[in-house]
C-alpha cells in the first residue's frame, strides 16, 4: 500500500477535494462510470447485493444507510430489493446529489417516500447509534481521508447482527492482467475522462486511489480492527473488482 493520494493538492485535506471533484465531474459521472466498466458495474452490484442478502436471511432490513451513494443508482436498487426499508443516501458531494434528487423525481411515490439524500461526511454521520440494519458503499472508501475512523462510524451507526456491504475496485493480482490493467487505467481512462468530463486530474486520481488504499486482506483487517465480525471478500472480474462483507458483533 502506497501513502494517501489526493485528487489536485496534498496541502489541503483530502475530502473537500473529493467534494470538489465530484462536484466537478457529476454530470458525466453516470456516462463515465458505464464506459469505464463497459456496464459491468451492474453486474457487480447485483452480485454483492445477493450476497448480503443471503447473509440477512431471516433477519429484518427495515433501515439502509448507502454512504458515497453519488448519483444513486445503489440506493434505488436497495429500494427494488427492500420496498419497505428506509433508504438514506448520504455523500459529500452537493453535484452528485442534485442528480440523484432528479433521478428520484422520475420514481413513483413508494419511492420518494422510502428514499432520501443528504450530503454528510461518512468520518462524522449524524446519526445515533446502532440505527440500521445494512450499510452499503460502492466506490468510496478509497476516498475517505481517514479510512479507520471511517469504518468505525459505520460499525457505530449499524446494529448489532447488522450487515456492511463495500464494493470496490482492486488491483488485479495476476501480473500479465496487471499490465493490461494498468495500461486502460493509468493512460485510456483519463484521456477519455477529459475529453468527456473535462476534468483529466480526476481520472488520474482513480488508478491511483486504487492503488494506495487497502485491498484484500489488507481491508479485511482494517474492517476487523473497526469492530465487524464474519468479514469476508470476493474478487471479480479478473480482481479488478472486489466486495466484502462483514456483521456487526
Amino acid at each position: 500500500m502506497q501513502s494517501q493520494v489526493n485528487p489536485y493538492d496534498n496541502r489541503r485535506h483530502k475530502g473537500e477535494q473529493v467534494e470538489e471533484m465530484f462536484d466537478s465531474i457529476a454530470p458525466a459521472y453516470d456516462f463515465m462510470n458505464t464506459a469505464m466498466t463497459m456496464g459491468l458495474h451492474r453486474s457487480w452490484r447485483t452480485k454483492a447485493l445477493n450476497a448480503a442478502a443471503r447473509l440477512r436471511q431471516h433477519r429484518a432490513t427495515n433501515n439502509i444507510l448507502d454512504i458515497a451513494t453519488g448519483t444513486g443508482d445503489l440506493a434505488f436498487e436497495l429500494h427494488k430489493r427492500y420496498p419497505e426499508a428506509r433508504i438514506i443516501g448520504v455523500d459529500l458531494s452537493e453535484g452528485m446529489l442534485k442528480i440523484a434528487e432528479k433521478k428520484l423525481e422520475n420514481l413513483d411515490e413508494s419511492a420518494k417516500k422510502k428514499i432520501s439524500f443528504e450530503q454528510g461526511d461518512s468520518l462524522d454521520l449524524r446519526f445515533a447509534d446502532n440505527t440500521f440494519d445494512l450499510i452499503t458503499v460502492a466506490y468510496g472508501v478509497r476516498n475517505f481521508e481517514h479510512l479507520e475512523k471511517g469504518l468505525k462510524e459505520m460499525e457505530r451507526v449499524l446494529r448489532p447482527g447488522g450487515t456492511l456491504c463495500i464494493i470496490e475496485l482492486s488491483c488485479p493480482t495476476n501480473p500479465v492482467i496487471l499490465k493490461l490493467y494498468n495500461l486502460y487505467s493509468y493512460h485510456l481512462i483519463p484521456t477519455v475522462g477529459r475529453m468527456i468530463s473535462g476534468d483529466s486530474r480526476a481520472y488520474r486520481y482513480l488508478p491511483e486511489s486504487i492503488a494506495a488504499a487497502p485491498q484484500r486482506e489488507a481491508l479485511i483487517k482494517l474492517m476487523s480492527e473497526a469492530g465487524f465480525s464474519k468479514c469476508t471478500r470476493k474478487s471479480l472480474t479478473l480482481g479488478v473488482i472486489t466486495y466484502y462483507l462483514a456483521t456487526k458483533k
